[in-house]
């Protein structure tokens, strides 16, 4: 228990590090949240301040993730529930995290991040299908979506732990959950592309 507990809250306390935010303000942007899709990943400091801005927050996202989990199993000798622990709650600290008054991304990156520590060729494989799929459609959303729904799938072909699987079912779940708007827009076919294109209207 005091494994989990305390993996649990270094997690959240990296996750809630907002690293788009602070890096698109240190610019002079302002508040990232009311910039574009309002959200403070990757994508959206791509829109609002550029490539660089964008791959520090790509690389500093994903490293909080990997960084959470790295300590929880290097604190629990890679216990899998502590492990487990720090993944739901690195995600949870970047989506909803303590500085920003609950308000942040969608935990993509940092998923990736935290999953690339203990199964890198799932999340690997899952960042291959995020390519392709972003490559075709320029949606970044859509590839968000499917890489998160087929990682663990991946993961459960390559018998990973009961704890670390259901860790995998659940942030996906939660990606997916945060993407409801996107979803939203992509039926509708008024969704961005990554730069800024809309879906032609069909006929």
């Amino acid at each position: 228990m005091r494994n989990l507990l305390w993996a649990g809250a270094a997690g959240y306390l990296l996750g809630s590090i907002p690293f788009g935010y602070l890096l698109y303000r240190a610019r002079g942007g302002g508040d990232i949240r009311r910039t574009g899709s309002g959200n403070i990943g990757a994508t959206n400091v791509l829109r609002a301040a550029g490539w660089l801005p964008a791959a520090a927050t790509l690389v500093l996202d994903a490293g909080k993730g990997y960084a959470a989990v790295w300590l929880a199993a290097c604190g629990s000798a890679n216990a899998p529930d502590a492990v487990a622990a720090a993944i739901l709650a690195v995600m949870a600290g970047h989506c909803f995290p303590l500085f920003l008054r609950f308000r942040g991304g969608k935990g993509v990156a940092t998923g990736f991040g935290a999953f690339l520590g203990i199964a890198p060729a799932a999340a690997l494989t899952a960042s291959i299908v995020f390519a392709l799929v972003a490559a075709v459609t320029g949606y970044v959303s859509l590839a968000s979506i499917l890489a998160a729904a087929a990682f663990p799938v991946l993961l459960l072909g390559m018998g990973s732990a009961p704890p670390v699987l259901l860790a995998a079912f659940s942030a996906a779940g939660l990606i997916v959950l945060r993407h409801r708007e996107n979803i939203r827009r992509l039926r509708q076919g008024t969704e961005l592309r990554l730069f800024g294109k809309k879906k032609p209207p069909d006929g």
